[in-house]
């Protein structure tokens, strides 16, 4: 669906369930930067709920610079260790969500230096594009919030 990320060879997926531990299961290497894209399994459909990059602590891009891809899956961006696992699991529970599949690609390696907030940015607007919408769990994008979806908060992060 996003031929944006083909292009990245370092790249995988795994599952998380409300039940697991997102640390346990996850499986981006250490010390990478790139995006993720978080899909919903719900009674027999696939959906795309949520696109996230790797962030930078001050929006200036140096690769020493981001958080890291794995840190950021797992914890978010700015939360409290463990804290998106259970975000997560308690946002799976409440819409009856069976697990996630989350595909993870690392966007500035080798050859390819792309900067992960950008290529985030490229998907959504490509998922814009298609839906007329951004996916529902990415509720604020560049300070403005969606007008379409009422109620919830992007995972891993604060209202």
């Amino acid at each position: 669906m996003f031929g944006i990320v083909e292009k990245y060879r370092s790249e995988g997926h795994f599952f998380f369930r409300p039940t697991d531990s997102l640390a346990e299961v996850c499986n981006v290497p250490e010390k990478r930067n790139g995006v993720y894209l978080v899909f919903q399994l719900k009674d027999g459909h696939v959906d795309l709920v949520y696109v996230g990059a790797s962030a930078t602590r001050n929006h200036i891009f140096e690769k020493d610079d981001m958080l890291g891809l794995r840190e950021t899956v797992i914890n978010g961006i700015g939360q409290q260790d463990g804290s998106r696992n259970q975000q997560w699991a308690v946002r799976m529970l409440a819409e009856g969500i069976d697990a996630l599949d989350i595909y993870w690609y690392v966007t500035y390696s080798g050859n390819l230096k792309n900067h992960p907030e950008g290529v985030q940015s490229m998907v959504l607007f490509q998922y814009s594009q298609i839906y007329g919408e951004f996916p529902p769990w990415n509720d604020k994008i560049k300070g403005r919030r969606k007008s379409s979806r009422k109620g919830g908060s992007s995972p891993g992060s604060e209202k």
